[in-house]
């Protein structure tokens, strides 16, 4: 499978110059980019991680057909299977882009096992990590319903990745999040409680070794599951705040965003290319009407208060830009350009933007260039999910206008 030219994308107010392309094509089989928070890139821009048989918010654990493939983009797109197992997860590249790293998902309620495997990106070397088989009684070793994104350190020393903590008895039922040290090939268990059923993690990607320890963290406060694990009343908006933890488990922190009854989280947020800010989009009240893309500073935890945390920086950085209403988004790794998803109303398909950060001045995001129409309605749930490539070159997008979900490409003059 090769990727496939598609001139017929681009529309009248699109840039010019813009290429677009079909990275899969396969008659009844929904393929997707992973979600944009994940860390799927090799850090030369030429390789990526998609899979098959999946939607845009993961797959099904037991789908026998869900693969995760390398496509090579210098390659004309060439596609290259690098998991056969069912029950694949967790999914990332290591930081120098030489390893795939991802779980391998056999859990269940109290038993079963959670395998933490790499393979070389040609398919060579494929290497058992750590293996989680102990029965319950050692919460690591009881997890399960795991999270379909992992993170990794950008040392590349550690793996983060959620799950349930629960016995099927204890009510109401634990999440946690789990740190793995891949030289030491150990699991530990830094953050648990009822509240973390959709946590997010992701890992600050700065060098500065004391930042790169930050894991950023989503908190649903008023979620209710079962003893197993079964969700019975899934909240966001104000019961969603965002945190920052340390992957030791201390230095808890809140980000200026949410939980006032003025603001929700829309459930979406990420770091800032390298840099130690984080970016989210939120709406539903006075201060912020639409859905607004905001950027904030971590600070000593203050209770759970939100926006209205003290000694929070906080930044609307789309304020100039006409009702905004702003889903998902990504920088690149320079943390200089920001792609996004936006929505004109309900029903309507989801269109793609692109804008520069300019700290000189008092537009924080400028020179906004709408790119495409991605032809995918948001309440689809076959979401658009734009990431940029890490030099900023080319952006990734989901969508279905072939009639099933597949992977695109633009690439940008």
């Amino acid at each position: 499978m090769r990727m496939i030219p598609r001139p017929d994308l681009p529309d009248s107010q699109s840039p010019d110059g813009l290429e677009v392309y079909q990275l899969t094509d396969e008659p009844g089989v929904p393929w997707s980019h992973i979600y944009m928070e994940a860390q799927v890139f090799t850090p030369d821009s030429r390789r990526l991680i998609v899979h098959r048989s999946a939607k845009p918010h993961g797959a099904a654990r037991d789908d026998p057909a869900h693969r995760y493939y390398l496509c090579d983009l210098e390659q004309d797109g060439e596609l290259i299977p690098l998991t056969d197992e069912c029950g694949v997860t967790g999914p990332a590249i290591s930081p120098d882009g030489r390893w795939f790293y991802y779980f391998h998902d056999e859990t269940t309620l109290n038993g079963g096992r959670l395998t933490l495997k790499r393979v070389r990106l040609d398919g060579s070397e494929r290497e058992t990590v750590i293996v989680l088989d102990r029965p319950a009684g050692d919460a690591v070793r009881r997890i399960s319903r795991i999270y379909p994104l992992s993170t990794i350190s950008s040392d590349g020393q550690r793996i983060a990745i959620s799950g349930f903590l629960g016995d099927g008895r204890r009510e109401p039922p634990p999440f946690g999040l789990l740190v793995f040290d891949l030289d030491r090939a150990t699991a530990r268990l830094v953050l648990e409680g009822p509240t973390w059923c959709n946590m997010h993690p992701q890992y600050c990607r700065t060098v500065d070794p004391e930042a790169a320890r930050d894991v950023l963290i989503q908190e649903n406060h008023g979620n209710v599951c079962e003893p197993d694990g079964t969700p019975r009343r899934s909240v966001s908006g104000a019961g969603a705040d965002i945190h920052v933890i340390r992957d030791d488990g201390t230095g808890f922190r809140d980000l200026p965003w949410g939980r006032n009854f003025e603001e929700y989280c829309e459930g979406h947020q990420c770091w800032r290319g390298r840099d130690k800010t984080a970016i989210t989009s939120a709406g539903g009240g006075l201060l912020a009407p639409d859905h607004v893309l905001i950027e904030g500073h971590p600070a000593p935890h203050d209770g759970h208060q939100g926006a209205k945390a003290g000694d929070c920086l906080r930044t609307v950085l789309s304020a100039d830009f006409p009702q905004p209403r702003f889903h998902h988004f990504a920088t690149d790794a320079g943390g200089k350009l920001l792609v996004t998803d936006h929505t004109h109303g309900r029903g309507e398909s989801t269109r793609l933007y692109i804008a520069e950060f300019n700290p000189e001045t008092a537009r924080p995001l400028c020179n906004w260039r709408y790119l495409l129409d991605a032809r995918t309605p948001h309440e689809s749930l076959s979401h658009a999910h734009p990431f940029l490539s890490p030099d900023g070159k080319m952006v990734f997008f989901n969508s279905i206008e072939a009639g099933v979900l597949n992977a695109y490409m633009i690439r940008m003059k």
